[in-house]
């Protein structure tokens, strides 16, 4: 990156005096005593003292606990820390202690359902009843319930009475197929499954009568099935029970059951495509205080603001949303095509539905940016405060889309962490500048440094492994079925003992800002360079007519190098020799002839997982000869039938 970065935005002394972040500081210094000048200074004291940096978090946020706890962390290497012993808590409960009359609970729209509004007693009175239906199901503390559902309230108050009890809960958005369904459920062997008859996306129904079918007979764990009528409101299931019966069970009100703080809350899973899931687990006391301090410390989220984020409840993202809730803020959810009838959906529902906070994918960002769409010309979006994106790395020629097409004044969050913390580790900073092509800040606790492949701390410039050296709350208490904790170890702590590798490539600036490069387990190793794909990427999406790519590096006998670069073209688009040569000039103009592929290749689809990432790797194993089986799990992608090109290209190799 350049040493002189185009500044985009600065906050103004408002936003500063304002942020909750600089009330935190305040507290700081009324409740402990501690002098802080800044966030750079606050970031490099709640690292250096990690035991007083989360005790903090607690004190500021004050955490319902029913029982103390003895002291903040036992251990203070990875893995195996345990944090908050001897405290009990809920989740839930925090979420409730913000219920009020004077604003809605959730906010929702689809495809098919018209924007509309659950209130706080509407929430609390179903989330009341479907806790007692659990209840009645024998579901108590330590039972798994799983779900089988899109991004409707349904999906939350479920979640939330899940919690209530002390479950243990999990979730896949209905785009996946039954096999990879059971991959991820058969691990946790739920007692309760909620379904759906099916759901809508770009205009076309898609019933999973037969999908849920086939999950039921795979997990022989089930003792009872909750139908949902999404798709068809009608609908039934022989030997369910409707959602709306099971919300008329008589209960008497809302209870918490309070639980250990490393009491597993939800299990998230790894993408799959390389094998089976990785059933990961978080606790009930380490995502509620990583969420409660990334949403109102990082994201600045107030109360009464309205938190949108576009996801599936097969992503992580979908939990996170919900964690608006802790900061009395209004979680806002869309089911449905982020493209459909076109790219203009998701403004236009931000508009009408008053939307503080903004979160999608980078990807998105930059299909809108191709497709020249002016949100800022379209629609009102005077209280838009934030644009959050993650999935990928945001093109600095996107940062400067947002500015220019979007809105000026806004405060655009570039982030990056993943379903291993449920969180980011790198994100937003309100009292701080963005820079175009930089993410603002390490979030608070979070001792990240990139690494050489020796273990050792490299000088700010200098690209290496994302590392985090100080244990976090919100890492998972464990994997599921990883009895001895061998996969959590290889996972994370293999490259460097008692240090978390990510898998990311990160430059750390002079400036405390960051660059994400990419994956590092995708990496292009070229004459002994290492590239980060996300620098392929940027260029090529300068290129006019394409819409996506692809590159991988593969090494040959002999010492021999391959490295194709595969585009997806925009419809209607062909990819020609004049585009070709476009692209090799923009990666020497941009980067170094090592940049430049040695073929490149039109395709049909760029395979991705159901949760929006590239399939670097497997790819990259199929072109290697590696059998399809054995380098993906098309269950756990959103566009199988795309591998079938590669199959054939590595069969040409």
């Amino acid at each position: 990156m350049t040493e002189q970065p185009i500044l985009l935005w600065e906050p103004s002394l408002p936003t500063c005096e304002n942020a909750r972040l600089t009330d935190f500081i305040n507290w700081l210094s009324a409740h402990k005593q501690l002098t802080i000048n800044g966030y750079d200074e606050l970031w490099a004291w709640s690292v250096a003292h990690i035991d007083e940096f989360w005790e903090s978090i607690w004190g500021y946020f004050d955490v319902i606990s029913h029982t103390p706890w003895e002291r903040v962390r036992n251990g203070a290497s990875m893995p195996g820390v345990k944090w908050f012993e001897g405290s009990t808590l809920n989740y839930a409960e925090h979420a409730f202690r913000h219920r009020t009359d004077q604003r809605p609970a959730l906010l929702f729209q689809s495809e098919h359902v018209p924007l509309s509004e659950l209130s706080w007693a509407e929430l609390e009175a179903q989330v009341a009843a479907f806790a007692a239906y659990l209840k009645a199901q024998g579901v108590g503390k330590g039972d798994c319930v799983a779900a089988f559902l899109p991004n409707i309230p349904e999906a939350t108050v479920a979640f939330l009475a899940a919690c209530s009890l002390g479950a243990i809960w999990s979730s896949c958005s209905p785009d996946f197929g039954a096999s990879s369904v059971a991959d991820r459920f058969l691990q946790i062997e739920p007692k309760v499954l909620i379904a759906t008859d099916g759901y809508r996306y770009g205009g076309k129904p898609f019933s999973k009568r037969e999908v849920v079918a086939d999950i039921i007979r795979s997990l022989p764990t089930l003792e009872q099935v909750v139908w949902v009528p999404h798709f068809d409101a009608a609908s039934s299931f022989p030997g369910t029970d409707l959602w709306a019966d099971a919300l008329q069970t008589p209960n008497e009100g809302l209870f918490f059951e309070p639980v250990p703080f490393g009491h597993p809350i939800w299990v998230l899973y790894s993408s799959g495509t390389t094998g089976k899931p990785k059933a990961i687990t978080h606790g009930h006391g380490g995502v509620l205080l990583e969420h409660l301090k990334y949403l109102a410390l990082q994201n600045d989220v107030h109360p009464g603001e309205r938190f949108f984020w576009y996801s599936t409840t097969g992503w992580m993202m979908w939990n996170f949303v919900q964690a608006a809730l802790l900061v009395g803020a209004t979680p806002v959810l869309y089911d449905g095509s982020p493209g459909f009838p076109d790219l203009n959906v998701l403004w236009e529902f931000t508009e009408r539905a008053g939307i503080h906070h903004f979160g999608t994918s980078a990807p998105y960002l930059v299909a809108c940016m191709k497709k020249k769409v002016a949100p800022g010309q379209s629609f009102d979006l005077s209280h838009l405060r934030s644009i959050g994106s993650t999935g990928a790395p945001l093109p600095p020629e996107a940062f400067g889309y947002v500015y220019e097409q979007i809105k000026a004044d806004v405060w655009l969050t570039s982030m990056s962490g993943g379903t291993d913390v449920c969180t980011a580790f790198v994100g937003g900073c309100p009292t701080e500048p963005v820079y175009q092509g930089e993410i603002q800040r390490r979030a608070l606790g979070c001792a990240l440094y990139a690494y050489d492949d020796e273990g050792k701390e490299l000088p700010e410039g200098e690209v290496g492994e994302m590392v985090v050296t100080e244990p976090m709350p919100s890492m998972p208490v464990f994997f599921w079925k990883d009895e001895d904790g061998s996969r959590y170890r290889e996972s994370y702590f293999e490259m460097f003992p008692g240090i978390w590798r990510h898998g990311d490539w990160v430059q750390i600036t002079s400036r405390n800002t960051l660059v994400i490069l990419g994956r590092s387990d995708a990496t292009l190793n070229r004459q002994g360079i290492r590239i980060g794909t996300a620098e392929i990427y940027r260029a090529v999406d300068k290129v006019g007519g394409i819409k996506d790519s692809l590159v991988v590096n593969l090494e040959l006998s002999g010492g021999r190098h391959f490295m194709p670069l595969f585009v997806l073209m925009e419809e209607g688009q062909e990819l020609t020799e004049q585009v070709r040569q476009a692209i090799r000039d923009q990666l020497r103009a941009d980067y170094t002839p090592r940049h430049v592929p040695d073929e490149i290749i039109q395709v049909e689809d760029i395979p991705y997982t159901i949760s929006g990432k590239k399939l670097e790797a497997p790819v990259k194993k199929i072109l290697m000869g590696r059998p399809v089986g054995k380098a993906a799990n098309p269950g756990a992608m959103r566009n199988p039938e795309s591998l079938q090109f590669f199959i054939r290209f590595s069969e040409q190799l």
